[in-house]
């Protein structure tokens, strides 16, 4: 099973979700932190995933190979993240045949209804919980 994590800027919400997965998940789970950039990718290495890549080619490649894509929602809103995520990078993960798990943290000019409002710890728990459910992992 691989299991993609993208983020951007500092990759501050990646690796917080890498250390989660590596916590709760068997070892023979691959992570793959695939980042906008380089301090993002290198960030979410430094939570023990088990690949790193960065930029649009890369994303757009581990995407078609992952089982589970994970990050926040701006992931799929083209020239999010101050125009890191380009319109390929969105394009290519919402066309992934993977499990998308989007954390709700989206650009200042979008607005979600209906969602409850959670701190990152326990949207990222609430995230791997699904992961393992959908998969039925223990």
């Amino acid at each position: 099973m691989i299991i993609a994590v993208v983020d951007g800027m500092g990759g501050g919400i990646g690796s917080q979700i890498v250390s989660s997965l590596r916590d709760e998940l068997p070892s023979y789970v691959e992570i793959y932190a695939l980042g906008t950039n380089s301090i993002a990718t290198s960030a979410m290495m430094k939570s023990h995933a088990n690949k790193g890549a960065t930029g649009e080619n890369a994303i757009c490649v581990s995407s078609k190979k992952a089982n589970v894509i994970i990050g926040p929602m701006s992931i799929v809103i083209p020239n999010s993240m101050m125009g890191e995520v380009t319109c390929r990078m969105s394009e290519a993960i919402s066309d992934s045949e993977a499990l998308k798990i989007l954390l709700p943290l989206i650009p200042e000019d979008f607005e979600l209804v209906g969602l409850e409002n959670k701190p990152l710890i326990l949207l990222i728990k609430d995230a791997v919980k699904l992961m393992k459910k959908e998969f039925n992992i223990k």
